[in-house]
C-alpha cells in the first residue's frame, strides 16, 4: 500500500513495522512516549504498545545508552532516541567505548543490536547544541554502523534495516527533512542493503556526492546547472560506515570530476574520507581534483547566521563550475 508520508512519519511507520515483527524491540529516549517525542516522530507508538515497550526515560543520555547495552546483552533489540544531536557527546564515551566495542572485546559472542537514533544538521532556527553535524565521529569508530537517509522512503525502510541488524548502528536523521513528503510504499521490500549508496540522478559531466540533508540541495543544484548545459550526476552515499565506494568510484571513471557536499565542517569531514579515496582509485580518470563543500571549520552559528554556514545550491554550484574549468 502506497501512502504520502514526511520523512518523520515514514520513520514512526517503521519503528511501529519493528514493534510488530519482533516483542524483543524496545524504544527508549526523553519524551518519546506520552509526547511522541520533541518532533513527533514516535507519535501514538507507546499508546498502542505500552509503557514497557516505548519508555519515557530520565534525561540522562550516559544513563540510557548504558541500560540500552545491558538489554542488548539480554537479548533485546533497544532503539535508543537522542533527543537532539549536540546532546549525544553526554553519552559518547557508552557509544564509542562500549558499544561499539563489545562484539570484539567478546571475541564475537555478544552481540550489541542497539540502534541510536540521532536528529543532526542545523536549518531549523534552533538554540545552541541543537544544530550538530557529528557524524565523522561516529563513521571514524570501528564496531559502528552509522546510516543516514535523505528522503522519507530511505527513512522507512532504513531504520528497520537498522534495527534487525546484529551490529549497533548510528541512525542520523535529517532534521530539517522531517516535513519532506513522498510516496512510500509501506508493503514493499528494501530496494538496497543498508549499506549500499544510489545514484539518485545520472549525469555524464560531474560526480555530485552527498548525504542526508544535503541531498535535496545537491539535486537542486543539479536541476539549476541542467539549464545551462552541465550535467550532474548525484550519489546519496546513504551509508558513512560502511561506506559504498564503489558506486561512487564507479560513477567518477564515467564523469572524470567530483564533488563532495555535507553540512558538517569540511576539515577532517566526510569529504576527506571520499576525496582521498576517490584521488586513490580514480587518479588518471580524474579531470581536476576533487572538490569539498561544508560548513565553515568554527561552531555551529546562532539561528539567525545559520544561512551563511549552511552550503546552499550556489556554494555547490560553485564548486561544479571550479571543477569543470580546470
Amino acid at each position: 500500500m502506497t501512502e504520502t508520508l514526511t520523512m518523520g512519519r515514514a520513520i514512526n511507520q517503521g519503528l511501529r513495522c519493528a514493534l510488530e515483527r519482533d516483542p524483543k524491540t524496545l524504544l527508549m529516549g526523553e519524551d518519546i512516549g506520552r509526547l511522541g517525542g520533541v518532533f513527533r516522530v514516535t507519535d501514538g507508538l507507546q499508546k498502542d504498545f505500552g509503557e514497557q515497550r516505548v519508555i519515557d526515560t530520565p534525561l540522562a543520555e550516559s544513563s540510557i545508552l548504558g541500560a540500552a547495552i545491558g538489554l542488548a546483552m539480554r537479548g533485546y533489540r533497544p532503539v535508543v532516541e537522542i533527543q537532539f544531536d549536540g546532546l549525544v557527546y553526554v553519552a559518547f564515551d557508552q557509544i564509542v567505548s562500549q558499544l561499539a566495542k563489545m562484539h570484539a572485546r567478546s571475541a564475537g559472542r555478544v552481540r550489541m543490536p542497539v540502534t541510536v537514533r540521532h536528529p543532526y544538521g542545523g536549518g531549523i532556527g534552533a538554540v545552541e547544541h541543537h544544530s550538530e553535524s557529528p557524524e565523522a565521529y561516529f563513521a571514524h569508530t570501528a564496531g559502528l554502523r552509522v546510516v543516514t537517509p535523505s528522503n522519507p522512503v530511505d527513512a522507512f525502510h532504513l531504520v528497520q534495516q537498522a534495527i534487525a541488524s546484529d551490529d549497533p548502528v548510528v541512525f542520523l536523521e535529517p532534521k530539517r527533512r522531517y516535513w519532506d513528503k513522498a510516496e512510500v510504499d509501506v508493503g514493499s521490500a528494501p530496494g538496497l542493503p543498508m549499506g549500499s549508496a544510489r545514484v539518485v540522478r545520472s549525469g555524464t559531466d560531474v560526480t555530485l556526492v552527498s548525504y542526508g540533508p544535503m541531498v535535496r540541495t545537491c539535486l537542486e543544484a543539479a536541476a539549476a546547472a541542467e539549464g545551462d548545459g552541465t550535467s550532474i550526476e548525484v550519489v546519496d552515499l546513504r551509508s558513512l560506515a560502511p561506506l559504498d565506494l564503489k558506486t561512487v568510484i564507479d560513477s567518477v571513471r564515467r564523469t572524470g570530476r567530483c564533488v563532495v557536499a555535507h553540512e558538517a565542517s569540511v576539515f577532517l569531514g566526510m569529504s576527506a574520507e571520499v576525496a582521498a579515496s576517490v584521488t586513490e582509485e580514480c587518479f588518471y580518470e580524474l579531470e581536476s581534483p576533487v572538490l569539498r563543500v561544508g560548513g565553515f571549520h568554527t561552531p555551529y552559528p546562532p539561528s539567525r547566521l545559520e544561512h551563511h554556514y549552511l552550503p546552499d545550491l550556489d556554494r555547490v554550484l560553485d564548486a561544479v563550475d571550479r571543477s569543470l574549468a580546470y
